[in-house]
């Protein structure tokens, strides 16, 4: 991590707690007892956290699960990025192993690599269009906690896969969805961090 340190680089630490993990002698369990969904906390200076002195974010997401960040950038900017970090991280988990399997093609030049990258980052938005527009008219199933039991994009998927089987107007559906931007969120709120 040194490197990253003299490069500039910002590092960031990130997961849920355990039940006797500590910041400041306090548990962090005790830091949510007050806390609601959606909420934001920060400690108030920067703490020493895996050798390097960093400013802590504690929320619980909408689903209520527990998240903390632990980051050197300026702390209004710490759950911003970890978002956006989060999205990529996704998109490359779904164009590998728990998706299209990119890895299982055993390329090697990266002429190749490239293309083939460029045609599933298509597929995967694709899926996820289809998804979205499944999703505005037919709610999907949820768990006990409230969260979808399948992803946008693997609904997406499912009738794409079924589609290009099958043929006939939900294939041309699809392909007209392909050339749609996405909805814009309806729902979007702005939230400011609380400190």
């Amino acid at each position: 991590m040194s490197h990253c340190v003299q490069d500039a680089i910002s590092r960031e630490v990130s997961g849920a707690e355990r039940e006797n993990t500590r910041i400041e002698d306090e548990l962090v369990r005790d830091l949510f007892t007050t806390l609601q969904p959606g909420q934001v906390r920060t400690l108030f200076e920067r703490t020493w956290v895996y050798g390097g002195w960093m400013h802590v974010v504690i929320t619980l997401s909408p689903a209520g699960d527990r998240v903390i960040v632990a980051s050197d950038l300026p702390v209004l900017d710490v759950l911003r990025t970890y978002r956006l970090r989060w999205a990529i991280e996704s998109a490359f988990s779904a164009l590998k192993a728990r998706g299209l399997n990119l890895e299982a093609t055993h390329m090697t030049a990266p002429e190749r690599i490239s293309r083939l990258f460029g045609l599933l980052c298509i597929a995967l938005a694709w899926m996820t269009r289809i998804g979205a527009q499944r999703t505005e008219t037919c709610a999907p199933r949820q768990d006990k906690r409230g969260r979808a039991v399948v992803s946008v994009t693997r609904i997406g998927w499912q009738i794409l896969s079924q589609a290009a089987r099958w043929g006939g107007e939900v294939f041309c559906d699809c392909l007209r969805l392909l050339g749609m931007p996405f909805p814009t969120a309806s729902t979007s709120v702005s939230r400011s961090v609380r400190c």
